[in-house]
């Protein structure tokens, strides 16, 4: 498995959204003997302890959103040079804190198209029906007649969406021979008894993009390039307090630090400024430092550090730290979004 994966992540090296392979290394002190090592980019949260998080709420639109178009540009790159990833599941979908993405990992199942060599791809729950049959097939010691293709990816994200939308694990879901009868209806019931909260036509757009995903038949399920003119990739989300909490980034969000009345004090604003401006270095260098006076954003404070590093180390520490008598609460917030100057509005 080492040797296919480095050779795997050499020839895919450089797409944002699959992790980063820097080197190799061996480590002779394993207890069984040397071993050799990859050496990756340190990523973030996974989507698996996402998951965790949202605790059958599921997540937000806009972190789906982003994870779909995310992972839906690193399948269309890899599929392009031929390779199938043969083992998408939450746990192997990262959040880089540094470039605000999310990365596909761990390619250790990954074959060239047409050059399948392990008959067992991909985790139970995420297997497309294509590749069950065939490992029915191996362990009865009998040939496939189908060819696994990169068609199994888009299997297995369709079922990562449906569990971030729906906010259940879905292993016991997708081997019920209702699913197998007839899984169009399973989905129209976990979205319309999510309807109430995300009933607009978003939530539409979504179930038809997963339905196209997984359709039994890997001839008729879309490709990672169509998937990405889905209608649902051009409606504009904004994150929830919550995306903002979980996914670091290199910017900090200070809440409930400034009053109405320091706003309009010239001479308090410089020094409140100054204060703030102190505390946060603590923990880095600050980049940059924003509290707009007026909405949208009013009396936040906006802390641009150099890295994610530092940004994490600040938050922690502020959080819950009392600030002119008051709580500060820390999240993060979108580098790119801090860049263009476009501060949300409101946030749920």
């Amino acid at each position: 498995g080492f040797r296919k994966e480095r050779a795997a992540l050499e020839q895919l090296r450089g797409h944002r959204n699959i992790v980063t392979l820097y080197g190799v290394f061996t480590n002779h002190y394993s207890a069984n003997g040397p071993s050799r090592c990859l050496l990756l980019e340190l990523l973030d949260i996974s989507v698996s302890e996402l998951l965790l998080h949202s605790s059958n709420q599921g997540c937000s639109m806009w972190m789906i959103q982003h994870c779909a178009r995310d992972v839906l540009e690193a399948l269309a790159f890899l599929h392009h040079k031929g390779y199938v990833h043969a083992d998408l599941k939450p746990r192997n979908i990262l959040w880089s804190a540094e470039e605000e993405c999310f990365k596909l990992i761990d390619f250790g199942l990954s074959f060239k198209e047409g050059n399948q060599d392990v008959k067992y791809i991909q985790t139970d729950g995420y297997r497309a029906p294509e590749a069950e049959l065939q490992n029915c097939l191996a362990q009865a010691g009998l040939q496939s007649e189908t060819e696994c293709t990169s068609a199994v990816d888009l299997w297995s994200l369709g079922i990562v969406l449906l569990e971030m939308f729906s906010g259940m694990k879905l292993k016991h879901t997708v081997q019920s021979q209702e699913w197998k009868t007839n899984s169009s209806a399973i989905i129209d019931r976990i979205f319309s008894s999510e309807g109430v909260v995300n009933s607009a036509i978003p939530a539409y757009h979504l179930r038809d993009l997963i339905k196209s995903m997984l359709h039994c038949d890997q001839g008729k399920r879309a490709s990672a390039e169509k998937a990405l003119c889905s209608p649902f990739f051009s409606i504009p989300f904004a994150p929830h307090i919550e995306d903002l909490v979980m996914l670091p980034t290199p910017v900090l969000r200070l809440l409930n630090v400034l009053s109405d009345a320091s706003l309009q004090c010239e001479e308090e604003y410089e020094d409140i400024l100054e204060d703030i401006r102190e505390e946060c270095q603590k923990y880095g260098p600050v980049v940059s430092l924003l509290i707009p006076k007026e909405n949208p954003g009013k009396g936040q404070v906006f802390v641009e550090y150099a890295n994610a590093g530092d940004s994490k180390a600040a938050q922690k520490m502020l959080t819950g730290k009392i600030f002119d008598g008051k709580f500060v609460v820390a999240t993060f917030y979108p580098l790119s979004a801090y860049k263009r100057g476009y501060l949300y509005q409101n946030l749920l």
